[in-house]
């Protein structure tokens, strides 16, 4: 056992930081502060030995996505990171659950209906059907749809309200301060500034979001938020990656310096009636932003059945709702004695000419029409490779078509055609390596005629898995996509130096040097095609097609590169290859192009047969 962990250690430069960094997602300690069980069962993992049942239960959830407007790019955003964490986590063997879903209660919910005329139902039902059809275009593999209009959720709301209530941490007091309809969320005197609308007139406004607050004085039911400040603390200073980005997690522990009123979780019925009643008080109607959080719970079984999927529960949030996700939320689950959430992992917004999306500015990308536009699985690549989690991206349409013509046409699509080219391949099997051709480096017959680049070549792609993995985990997936660009640009680095083209002209060494560098190659797209899966699944389902590869051998169990360089059998050697199916993806126009000139579509070009 010791031998074999040196060896993980050894193969992975980067294992031990890995292991301390995602302990805490792993698996779910005796307390919600302590990491040093998780750390035990990661270490279980990573040597390949057998994981507990419960330890391979994996349940990610999008923020439920508020009904007061259609989709937008940051909202594809947060579903697709989602998608690819629980792709990767089917991939890597494990049970996992995926939910996301729409919010649906609230004034402003109230007002959006009424002002289009419509029943609050009918109204929500409009708009939830709008991102469940987005989803589902755009191969959003969730497995629960929910929806908080729903029966299931309203008795899962109540049970955890009744407990919060039955513990004493629900009171009944009187609420006096800002509110903002349009965020659904109260604040505190230092987070609110002065403004002008667009009248000139003087206005109050959160200066976190812009919008415009009120102020607000009602009785109430209050959260006894105040008693949870230190409890807080030790749970995000225990747990170092409990809030990802580091950013982020500094960002919240810079809020829980100043004392935390307490919360007020319920609006009198006057001014609310489109929410769920406060059981045993029909005047009063319970506050959005508790309603809504625990949709996680619901899913996940509760009250009955939900420990199972809770104890594995990991969150994808924009930044604009982190404190309800890292402070109202953590606190409502200590009070209900529940665990906390193994990782909140935060993504920053999406920006169009550095501005924010809005109706006003006409600057609203419909992620539809993209991924109609430039493909699924190109919106997909295009998110997860310029999307950087702590920082505000720029979407730009000519960007994507430069970014995906480059890296899925050129690069990878460009690198399969050549590689499989019946020109080079007549036979179209997975040829044969000769270790004499590229023998092992270092060894006595070292006098084939691989050179110094190929052996970096092979290093860099044998190490790819475990980079890919580590990014994956802390949801990089921009540092994971360009290590396996950078990879894919070395192989067609390899082949483009050998110039297989030029060799197989009835020399029988030359043969096998060709069939070599086609197997080196192929085993190169192999590992690319595997671990691109999670993010474009049709492109690598094709990739990977079309090298023969069978549905089994596509898992990250599979990842063995090369295994002929080290002395053993490669079960993929002489396989017939997958039938051709065509360009891997098809070159993009630019979206300014000269207009009154057509052109006929581009396609990435193909080594003639």
């Amino acid at each position: 056992m010791m031998k074999t962990y040196l060896s993980v250690i050894r193969n992975c430069k980067v294992a031990q930081r890995w292991s301390f960094s995602h302990a805490t997602r792993c698996a779910v300690s005796p307390s919600p502060f302590s990491s040093k069980w998780n750390c035990k069962r990661l270490m279980v993992r990573r040597l390949g030995t057998d994981i507990p049942t419960e330890d391979r239960n994996y349940y990610i959830t999008t923020p439920i996505f508020y009904v007061n407007a259609a989709p937008h790019i940051g909202h594809l955003y947060s579903a697709v990171t989602a998608d690819y964490l629980h792709r990767y986590k089917l991939l890597q063997g494990f049970n996992s659950r995926f939910v996301t879903g729409t919010d649906e209660h609230g004034l402003k919910i109230q007002q959006a209906a009424n002002a289009a005329g419509q029943d609050p139902l009918s109204f929500c039902t409009k708009v939830s059907e709008r991102f469940k059809y987005l989803f589902k275009s755009c191969h959003i593999s969730y497995t629960d749809y929910i929806r908080t209009t729903e029966e299931r959720h309203r008795c899962a709301v109540e049970h955890f309200w009744t407990v919060l209530q039955s513990k004493g941490f629900i009171y009944k007091g009187n609420y006096e301060g800002w509110y903002s309809t349009q965020d659904e969320s109260f604040l505190t005197p230092s987070q609110v500034g002065d403004a002008k609308d667009s009248s000139g007139k003087e206005i109050k406004i959160s200066l976190e979001s812009g919008h415009k607050v009120e102020w607000m004085k009602e009785e109430n039911y209050m959260f006894r938020l105040s008693e949870f400040r230190s409890r807080l603390q030790e749970w995000l200073e225990g747990n170092p990656r409990a809030v990802q980005p580091e950013r982020f997690h500094h960002a919240v522990l810079q809020w829980l310096q100043e004392d935390l009123p307490d919360l007020s979780v319920s609006r009198q019925r006057s001014r609310l009636q489109w929410g769920i009643p406060v059981p045993g008080d029909l005047d009063q109607t319970i506050y959005v932003w508790l309603d809504a959080l625990v949709n996680y719970l619901t899913v996940a079984g509760y009250p009955d059945s939900h420990s199972q999927w809770w104890r594995a529960a990991h969150h994808v949030v924009g930044k604009d709702i982190l404190k309800f996700h890292a402070i109202y939320w953590p606190a409502f689950l200590l009070a209900a004695d529940l665990p906390l959430p193994q990782t909140i992992h935060v993504h920053s917004h999406w920006t169009v000419g550095g501005k924010k999306m809005s109706k006003s500015l006409g600057n609203v990308v419909d992620p539809l029409e993209r991924s109609q536009r430039f493909t699924i699985d190109g919106m997909r690549y295009f998110l997860l490779r310029q999307g950087v989690p702590d920082t505000d991206c720029d979407y730009d349409d000519d960007k994507v078509v430069k970014l995906l013509n480059a890296e899925l046409t050129d690069s990878l699509g460009g690198l399969l055609n050549r590689c499989t080219a019946p020109s080079l391949n007549p036979a179209q099997v997975y040829p044969h390596f000769c270790s004499d051709s590229f023998p092992s480096q270092g060894t006595e017959s070292h006098k084939g005629r691989a050179v110094d680049e190929d052996y970096h070549m092979l290093d860099a792609v044998r190490a790819l898995p475990a980079v890919v993995e580590q990014h994956y985990e802390s949801v990089h997936v921009y540092k994971a996509l360009e290590a396996i660009n950078r990879c894919v640009r070395q192989t067609n680095g390899f082949v483009q130096r050998h110039t297989p083209w030029k060799l197989g002209s009835g020399d029988g060494r030359d043969q096998l040097w060709l069939d070599t560098i086609l197997h080196v190659s192929l085993e190169c797209l192999r590992m690319y095609g595997t671990l691109l899966q999670p993010i474009v699944p049709e492109i690598a389902d094709k990739l990977l097609s079309r090298l023969g590869v069978k549905p089994e051998e596509k898992s990250w169990a599979a990842l063995n590169f090369l295994v002929k360089y080290q002395g053993k059998d490669c079960p993929f050697e002489g396989r017939a290859l997958g039938p051709d199916t065509g360009v891997l993806f098809n070159r993009l126009e630019r979206p300014n192009a000269e207009k009154g000139k057509p052109k006929k579509a581009k396609k990435a070009t193909k080594v003639k047969s």
